[in-house]
């Protein structure tokens, strides 16, 4: 997995955008928007993507987690909540973006595809929502060439066809 979040300018302020990606699919598996820059907002999407990957009942025991040397990411509650789920942080060199170049390339497309095509925005509700309707276009619907020219969604679908049953999710 990694991780990082982004700034959008609204009429009333900044709304910040945290977002946890699949590395090996380029799902978005966890995401939170907030007003706020406080370590909620990264732990939150953190959380999500946590439940949603043992949810369908992967093991995310000795999984890598990387993000950036963010404060939100270096938090003790972070932190602690990654090593609660097995997994373990991986934090790039200072100063230095290609150390978490997937998660930057994806802040730029969420940029590009949802906050200046779809702006100006008003409030933290507009982008909160949109926000939501464009994970869905990009996890379902949007062609990923490094996948193959399918979506996230599909990539993991077929992924798990060819597995055997107890090789990608961990069975009880």
């Amino acid at each position: 997995m990694v991780a990082d979040l982004t700034y959008v300018r609204t009429s009333v302020g900044w709304v910040y955008a945290a977002f946890v990606l699949d590395v090996h699919s380029r799902m978005i598996v966890g995401w939170q928007v907030s007003t706020s820059l406080y370590t909620e907002l990264a732990l939150d999407a953190l959380k999500m993507a946590i439940w949603r990957r043992q949810n369908q009942g992967a093991d995310l025991d000795g999984l890598v987690h990387h993000s950036d040397r963010g404060v939100q990411y270096r938090a003790i509650r972070y932190t602690q909540r990654l090593a609660e789920a097995g997994a373990v942080a991986s934090v790039g060199s200072k100063g230095d973006a290609f150390d978490n170049a997937m998660a930057e390339a994806f802040n730029s497309l969420y940029k590009a595809e949802l906050v200046r095509n779809k702006g100006p925005w008003r409030g933290l509700d507009n982008p909160e929502m949109a926000t939501v309707e464009y994970i869905d276009w990009y996890n379902n619907r949007r062609l990923h060439g490094e996948l193959g020219h399918v979506p996230p969604a599909e990539h993991e679908a077929l992924h798990a066809m060819a597995q055997p049953v107890t090789g990608y999710l961990k069975t009880s």
